[in-house]
């Protein structure tokens, strides 16, 4: 186990690139082999898209995050990419969040020298979101992202930094500073998108009212590869909305469908605290162990 002393910040850059193992192993190991501690990776075929999670201090996920992103740039074209999920680029996403010893200011001016690093290195149009958004502008991935490469690839960008056009084959980076957030997809006994979409638009309409769906933001798929729907999700206040408190209302809103959900799975790591007091199997977590939980890397002393 790798030893992280002093500040440490988690960075979780997803890469548009889910079924070919071996460019996702390369970009792990690039990340690893220049001082980043790569803690979790995952892919994903339907989705098309992969998700690594790094630890460490400003400067290991500086230089991890460059040595990823050549990588991903050389081996990923973006003209031949075709996936579930939005995407605008090789390295598609790329969000720093500050863990322990490590402020919210600190997590902003390393996302901007993330995205400096990334324009000038590679000639990316970078946008920047959330807390690192520039004054005046747009602060939400789900609107930079809209439309997604096929929109971003036509015509002229205004980009925070870098070239007013996307790359031609990496597209576009789209690098921020944020809170904790839970990347966390629910997969259901049933083929029918219909009923992961209809439990998505309900999420969307009562997370306003209902103190469980508070922050969540929710889209219902079909996954190919399993015949099955997914209801994927993003629990943006995780601090909120334990994963227990999800599950239950997924549950009872699948049910009420006819359906029931079959596994949960978490993109990522999770503190200890997003589990409440339930079990992983409470929530039928797919793929559980130790080290999906923050505290492993961490110990107590974290968020």
């Amino acid at each position: 186990m790798a030893r992280l002393i002093g500040s440490v910040f988690q960075c979780v850059p997803n890469f548009s690139e889910g079924r070919r193992r071996e460019v996702v192993e390369a970009i792990a190991a690039a990340a690893q082999n220049a001082g980043a501690v790569v803690a979790d990776w995952s892919l994903d075929p339907d989705h098309n898209r992969s998700v690594v999670t790094l630890l460490g201090d400003a400067q290991q996920i500086e230089a991890g995050i460059i040595a990823a992103a050549e990588v991903a740039i050389e081996r990923i074209d973006m003209r031949q990419h075709h996936g579930l999920h939005p995407r605008t680029g090789a390295l598609d996403v790329l969000p720093v969040v500050p863990l322990r010893n490590a402020t919210k200011e600190e997590a902003v001016a390393l996302a901007h020298r993330l995205g400096e690093r990334l324009a000038h290195s590679f000639n990316l149009p970078v946008f920047f979101y959330e807390w690192a958004a520039r004054p005046g502008r747009e602060t939400e991935l789900p609107k930079l992202r809209r439309g997604g490469w096929e929109r971003l690839a036509q015509g002229a960008l205004d980009p925070d930094v870098g070239p007013q056009h996307a790359h031609p084959t990496a597209g576009v980076a789209i690098v921020g500073a944020r809170g904790p957030l839970i990347a966390y997809n629910i997969l259901l006994n049933t083929a029918d998108a219909a009923v992961a979409r209809e439990l998505a638009r309900q999420i969307r309409r009562q997370r306003e009212q209902i103190a469980e769906l508070e922050g969540v933001r929710a889209m219902g798929l079909f996954l190919p590869s399993r015949g099955l729907a997914q209801l994927s999700m993003n629990l943006t206040r995780p601090e909120k909305t334990p994963l227990p408190g999800v599950f239950e209302w997924v549950k009872q809103a699948a049910q009420a469908q006819g359906a029931a959900p079959l596994e949960s799975e978490i993109v990522g790591l999770i503190p200890m605290s997003a589990l409440g007091e339930a079990k992983p199997e409470d929530i039928l977590w797919h793929g559980y162990r130790p080290e999906k939980l923050l505290e492993w890397w961490l110990g107590a002393q974290i968020l």
